[in-house]
């Protein structure tokens, strides 16, 4: 990010500085040599578009920008050429830009598709650019996206290099360039800037030096001056015709003072502006810095509290599960124990009940034999006395005997009363003991 920054910084200071060095022509009152005559290099690969050369103006007067292809800052944008203008009192130079449209540019020729209106070597479409071989020097090998249709140039063709002023073009701008000058525009490429200061600093392409034909007039990419790529100048546009040595000399003077004034004013504002927008987005980033920390404390926090309220409930949760299970094992252990002490009650109730049955059972049974015993031996008793009795002589004829018949009814001897539950069903029945009522 700070890498990015600091580009962005480095493309807009050259931006500035572009700016500044076109302001120089503000006070410049003779007019910019012709355009020269040469031919357009190859283009060196698809999506470079055409930036015609211009005579632009320094320390020593003026210098040929030889024309180049570029690479557009972005794909759909096109280039609209700058061009110097007449403004009553001396001449001023316009900066081209790129945008989604063609501007006016002053009605120069600068030729190769730039015929003074709107660009006619080429187009963009679905995101490829497509070349009109007619006015564009193309490989098609190298390059398929092409076609042929003829340029007609909207003005009378001539090398005249600005607009206004004397010898000038009259053309105005129509009500299309008028929209595209409000459009959204970019500045010249950080290689366009770096192009033009190149040539500032190449004494062949002073315009004192080469009378208006430079030697490279046209290379096939931004600063390189040297290799197959360069192209020269056929002749110029016109013959070169100098300012008068010493107006000239003290006009330039004029002008370096209030340039170099202007550019340290200029510099003096580009510096506070630039300070002030570092402090800004110091200010800013602090900001940014100190929100995103804060940001980042409040979601700790929120996390940690959450991370805290979860183990509390896990923990509350264990606990409860804990205490549910001793409880359920307590009352499974006291469920088990009165159950175990019930079963061994019961158990010894049961036996006692049974003991006790049994011990009942043979006191009845054992008192049943003993009156059973005692009612068979009272039954036997007179048997055997009655048995062990003489019996009389078989003589029907004679009469008993007295004694015998009074001792054929014995007494029963006293018997000891059985139990009201054990009763004999003889007595019951209010039978003597031998069977006689």
């Amino acid at each position: 990010m700070r890498k990015i920054r600091l580009l962005s910084l480095t493309l807009l200071i050259l931006a500035m500085s572009a700016a500044a060095f076109a302001q120089f022509g503000a006070s410049i009152t003779f007019a910019p040599p012709a355009l020269p005559v040469y031919e357009q290099p190859m283009c060196p690969s698809a999506g470079y578009l055409w930036t015609p050369g211009y005579w632009s103006y320094g320390d020593e007067g003026y210098f040929w920008v030889p024309g180049t292809w570029v690479e557009p800052p972005t794909v759909g944008f096109l280039w609209t050429p700058g061009y110097w203008g007449w403004g009553g009192n001396a001449f001023a130079w316009n900066e081209g830009y790129w945008g989604q449209s063609v501007g006016f540019y002053g009605g120069v020729n600068y030729g190769f598709g730039y015929g003074g209106v709107g660009y006619g070597g080429g187009y963009w479409n679905n995101g490829a650019f497509f070349y009109n071989r007619s006015v564009s020097n193309v490989n098609v090998t190298n390059i398929t996206n092409v076609y042929d249709k003829t340029v007609i140039n909207e003005t009378a063709v001539n090398h005249v290099s600005y607009n206004g002023g004397e010898g000038g073009i009259t053309a105005r701008p129509t009500a299309a360039e008028e929209t595209a000058a409000h459009e959204q525009h970019r500045p010249p490429t950080a290689l366009q800037t770096q192009h033009v200061h190149a040539a500032s600093s190449n004494h062949a392409l002073l315009a004192s030096v080469n009378q208006g034909r430079p030697a490279i007039a046209a290379t096939a990419k931004p600063a390189e001056f040297s290799g197959s790529g360069v192209v020269a100048s056929k002749e110029a546009g016109a013959p070169y015709k100098a300012p008068e040595s010493k107006a000239v000399e003290n006009k330039a003077a004029e002008n370096k003072a209030t340039e170099n004034k202007a550019a340290e004013d200029k510099a003096a504002e580009n510096k506070a502006a630039e300070d002030k927008a570092a402090e800004s987005k110091a200010t800013e980033n602090k900001a940014a810095e100190n929100k995103a920390a804060e940001d980042k404390a409040a979601e700790n926090k929120a996390t940690e509290n959450k991370a805290a309220a979860t183990r509390s409930n896990e923990n509350k949760a264990a606990e409860n599960k804990a205490a549910a299970t001793r409880s359920n094992e307590n009352k499974a252990a006291e469920n088990k124990v009165a159950a175990t002490r019930s079963n061994e009650n019961k158990a010894a109730e049961n036996k006692a009940a049974a003991t006790r049955s049994n011990e009942n059972k043979a006191a009845e049974n054992k008192a049943a034999a003993t009156r059973s015993n005692e009612n068979k031996a009272a039954h036997a008793q007179p048997a055997a006395r009655q048995q062990a009795a003489p019996r009389p002589a078989a003589h029907p004829e004679s009469a008993p005997r007295p004694a015998t018949a009074a001792r054929a009814q014995p007494a029963p001897h006293q018997q000891a009363a059985p139990r009201p539950e054990a009763r004999p069903e003889s007595a019951r029945e209010g039978k003597a003991p031998g069977g006689k009522e």
